[in-house]
């Protein structure tokens, strides 16, 4: 039987913030929602030096498959000298990171407002060279 593709979309909303893309996403990130989220998340990583938030306020449940495209999207972001953030109030979340030893992997905000503000250095000009 093939695998139906019927569930809804775990990409809620996708919005540009200043000059970083909020990803708001909910549900289930599993094994059935990976394929479209994965898709989702390279295009919207793709460019250089790309700016992601991702939302994880509405998502109720997230297994190794989506842990592991969390993961494939930092990489990614890193690769392109980019910034990923991660919004979440999920004690359980941040409690699932660190016995696979993820804990210091991404940069986690309780609070959109919060994950939205620039990192350290990215509001000081280029230095003359």
């Amino acid at each position: 039987m093939a695998e139906s593709d019927s569930g809804p979309a775990p990409v809620d909303t996708v919005r540009l913030v200043a000059d970083t893309t909020v990803v708001a996403l909910r549900g289930e990130l599993d094994l059935l929602a990976v394929p479209r989220l994965g898709a989702r998340l390279d295009e919207l990583s793709a460019p250089a030096r790309p700016d992601l938030v991702l939302d994880l306020r509405a998502v109720s449940f997230i297994d190794c498959s989506g842990l592991g495209v969390l993961c494939r999207t930092r990489n990614r972001v890193t690769a392109r000298d980019g910034r990923l953030r991660l919004v979440t109030r999920s004690p359980d979340f941040v409690r699932m990171l660190r016995p696979v030893g993820l804990a210091g992997a991404f940069e986690m905000y309780a609070r959109l407002s919060d994950a939205l503000t620039p990192a350290p250095g990215d509001d000081l000009p280029a230095a003359a060279g």
